[in-house]
């Protein structure tokens, strides 16, 4: 199996209770809830995803809020390797300057990867910076808005089936156990 396979599992998932696999559908309606608290009280003009996983949930988010989307790269791998804090790999968009901004991730635990976003936009000089998630950690960072808490070890559609030697296979994190 190809090396990406051996550090699948994130620390943000350590010590889960359970696992919840996401349908494409599921999701859909995770960025609905997002985008419909928002909209309650948050106008964006411009929606920033967190690069890689976070750019999905963030540009469904901007289109359901007909508001512009970037993405800006900010990660705690560098090649193979995990950073235990995660490091901004990409220029902060300009664009965001003197507009409301809304960040968007896929996932907040500690909140290391949304502040350092909220750090890096507030640089620009936007009107306004916001965060959400799709899910939050119990006990962990909150952003503004976020679809719903839990403990449990997330499959994202995109995660369960990878690319491998050219075909659309399982993970092998998400595969069944053989059996003996």
């Amino acid at each position: 199996m190809p090396s990406m396979f051996n550090s699948a599992r994130s620390p943000a998932f350590a010590g889960t209770h359970g696992r919840m696999e996401l349908s494409w559908e599921l999701f859909g309606e995770l960025c609905r809830a997002v985008a419909v608290r928002v909209s309650q009280e948050y106008r964006p003009d411009l929606v920033i995803g967190i690069a890689t996983a976070g750019v999905l949930p963030a540009a469904t988010v901007a289109a359901m809020l007909h508001a512009d989307f970037l993405a800006m790269k900010i990660s705690r791998r560098d090649g193979d390797s995990r950073r235990a804090a995660p490091r901004v790999l990409s220029p902060t968009p300009v664009e965001a300057r003197g507009r409301r901004v809304l960040i968007v991730d896929e996932i907040t635990t500690s909140g290391d990867t949304l502040r350092l976003a909220l750090a890096a936009v507030r640089e620009v000089s936007p009107a306004d910076v916001r965060t959400a998630t799709s899910f939050v950690r119990p006990g962990g960072y909150r952003p503004n808005y976020f679809a719903l808490e839990t403990d449990q070890l997330i499959v994202y559609p995109w995660d369960r089936q990878v690319m491998a030697d050219g075909e659309l296979v399982t993970h092998p994190t998400y595969a069944p156990a053989p059996v003996a």
